[in-house]
């Protein structure tokens, strides 16, 4: 009925304490709503396994407790999500340990993730591919999606989209928060995909471990100039998914789309949206694999993203990601050949059966995920089942 109030609920967790006070200044007289806080002494040192088990499995326990309680307060969950990054020790340890406590807790529910990959040019940790190829990639099987954020395209989005000469963490920020508002319109909002992650599961996931997910967003805009960017007539489609607007560094055209999902956001008609995307889809049907659904949906949101006229999120699912898998193990083979600060996992409950695991799981994506516009539906299947991760479609609509 009209008195009913939908309220989502978001739990901030950090093995370091900086991070919750930045949050709790930045939104000022809200903070009260930041209670208890859950923020660790020493944080993780940027180790997957200091946050996977020492300092993560002490305060992993005050997490669940948490989770457990908002739970509680639903009338009627409809599922969780998580935003992490894989480059650092909480968000890698902490993040894939709070997953699996999570999704055993809730095994029935829709879980999705939002998971931050590493970028030579923003960041300095060199075990960067080692926290990233333990997490899994940021999905594993703790995720029933995982939209897979780059920092490599932020910043090329920042700095050669934009034209910004020195992009900055907030515009970087920027870049990410616009493909995370748009692609999750639908869950906040009525729309045409549905009010749940799991219609977008049925439609986006052909095969269980084909949950990857290349986010895009249009128009990108530099903090402080949303009033002069706007979708272009009849392009605003093409730009949601062209490579300079996607939140992951993947050439979509090197690989084949299984489904893709489309939000338009502002004053459009559904009739607009729909042709917008037949048009795409019928003059680059070479790029969608053949028998994997070739879902393309579409849905129509009347609210604008704040500060625009009109935006737009997509969502492609495509055998591209790839590329993104195997930047990350790239440089993480070569050190963990040389045995290279393994010293530093070990030292806190990790082993080398963890890595070897860990770099099978990878190479599993890698080669299932590389089947291009030559692959078809089931021959990606075969892939995921000999790589131990097959199951039944789950029947695309």
């Amino acid at each position: 009925g009209g008195g009913h109030k939908y309220v989502p609920r978001a739990i901030l967790v950090d093995l370091e304490p900086g991070g919750g006070g930045g949050v709790r200044s930045a939104i000022g007289c809200l903070s009260f709503f930041f209670f208890p806080p859950l923020g660790g002494g020493g944080g993780a040192g940027n180790n997957w396994a200091k946050g996977h088990y020492t300092e993560g499995a002490e305060g992993g326990g005050g997490v669940l407790d948490v989770v457990r309680k908002e739970c509680e307060n639903c009338d009627c969950l409809g599922g969780g999500g998580g935003t992490h990054s894989l480059g650092g020790g909480t968000g890698s340890g902490m993040g894939t340990r709070g997953g699996g406590g999570v999704r055993e807790e809730y095994p029935d529910r829709i879980m999705n993730t939002f998971s931050v990959g590493g970028g030579g040019e923003v960041s300095d940790t060199v075990v960067e591919p080692y926290n990233a190829t333990l997490s899994g990639g940021g999905g594993g099987e703790n995720t029933d999606e995982t939209y897979c954020i780059d920092n490599e395209a932020l910043w090329g989005g920042g700095g050669r989209t934009l034209k910004l000469a020195t992009p900055t963490y907030g515009d970087l920020n920027q870049g990410g928060g616009g493909a995370m508002s748009g692609v999750t319109t639908s869950l906040r909002f009525p729309g045409q995909l549905g009010g749940g992650g799991g219609k977008l599961a049925v439609n986006m996931v052909p095969f269980p471990r084909l949950h990857f997910f290349m986010p895009g967003f249009a128009p990108l805009t530099a903090r402080g100039s949303q009033q002069y960017r706007a979708l272009t007539g009849g392009g605003g489609a093409q730009q949601m998914f062209d490579a300079k607007n996607m939140m992951a560094a993947c050439d979509g055209g090197g690989g084949g789309y299984l489904t893709v999902a489309t939000v338009f956001r502002g004053r459009m008609s559904m009739r607009g949206g729909g042709g917008q995307m037949l048009a795409i889809q019928s003059k680059n049907s070479s790029y969608f694999v053949e028998g994997g659904g070739g879902d393309v949906k579409v849905a129509v949101c009347d609210i604008p993203p704040r500060g625009l006229k009109g935006g737009g999120g997509g969502i492609g699912n495509s055998t591209a990601i790839q590329e993104l898998f195997k930047r990350i193990w790239g440089g993480g083979g070569a050190m963990f050949r040389r045995k290279a600060f393994l010293h530093w996992y070990t030292g806190e409950g990790g082993g080398g059966v963890e890595f070897t695991e860990a770099e099978s799981n990878m190479n599993d994506l890698v080669s299932g995920g590389g089947g291009g516009q030559d692959a078809t539906a089931e021959e990606e299947g075969e892939m995921y089942e000999d790589g131990g991760g097959g199951g039944e479609a789950q029947g695309a609509k």
